[in-house]
């Protein structure tokens, strides 16, 4: 069950979501800018102590998705809430546009290969949301080949779920206008301009469409088994220090511990 802290972000299954009601700069969970940083640190200390229990115990493994438009900071929230966590036991995909060869296959296929297996934190950098989200929008595939993928989706999950996954989602809300500050960075910072695509200025004509089509998938993909968090991202600091709660919850909820000696006795054991 969620915490009351998570529920603050929650979207419970099948509740219509309508993003322009919620607020990208609201950071009314917490007490400040500093409490919130000193949180992120102390909830990604946890983070790292759980991520190494998880590892040893190999009984469960967690998958954390992380969706939003362009500048929302995926790569930010990676750093800041895993950057703590040891090398073994972490592992980030970020999807892109499908290869030759992914095309071939169902678009679920590239994502479950990449899912994480016992013992390991799995995060994706985008996800199989795309292929409701910018294949919808840009119109890349029938409406009725859309339309029945929640569902696949739905079913993908709880299969997942079923099988030892622990699942969260976050869909990193952030604002037109702090989109266009971080475009404008990105353009003029030589340490950013790489991440800079112009074909994310042709996405931003589309910002209505692309809201829609995440309300859509909020309301038809948010499950108990794998629920979506809408988390106001305008603030750095405040989505760092959301997510980095929500995660250690999960992991706390889900209470790995390391694994007794298998076949032998410490109290046996003389090593001179």
């Amino acid at each position: 069950m969620p915490s009351q802290f998570a529920k603050k972000f929650i979207v419970g299954p099948g509740k219509a979501v309508s993003l322009a009601k919620i607020d990208p700069r609201d950071d009314s969970a917490f007490k400040g800018k500093d409490q919130a940083k000193a949180q992120t640190q102390k909830d990604a200390e946890a983070i790292d102590a759980l991520q190494d229990k998880l590892y040893a115990e190999g009984k469960h493994s967690l998958l954390v998705v992380l969706q939003g438009i362009d500048c929302s900071g995926k790569d930010g929230t990676v750093r800041a809430v895993f950057n703590t966590c040891g090398p073994i036991g972490v592992e980030v995909t970020p999807f892109k546009v499908p290869s030759p060869e992914e095309r071939a296959h169902d678009y679920l296929w590239r994502v479950h290969e990449a899912c994480p297996e016992k013992g390991i934190i799995g995060i994706f950098n985008r996800s199989h949301y795309e292929d409701v989200l910018v294949v919808k929008v840009r119109k890349l595939a029938k409406p009725d080949v859309i339309e029945r993928r929640y569902e696949e989706i739905n079913q993908f999950e709880k299969m997942l779920s079923d099988n030892g996954t622990r699942i969260l989602k976050f869909m990193l809300h952030i604002s037109k206008a702090e989109q266009a500050e971080r475009l404008k960075e990105r353009v003029t910072d030589p340490a950013k301009q790489w991440k800079f695509n112009p074909s994310d200025l042709e996405d931003r004509k589309l910002w209505n469409d692309y809201m829609a089509a995440y309300e859509t998938a909020l309301r038809r993909c948010s499950t108990a088994h794998a629920p979506w968090y809408v988390i106001p991202a305008d603030r750095n600091w405040a989505r760092n220090a959301a997510i980095s709660r929500i995660v250690r919850e999960a992991l706390e909820e889900l209470a790995p511990k390391y694994p007794p000696p298998d076949g032998w006795d410490p109290k046996t054991v003389v090593v001179k």
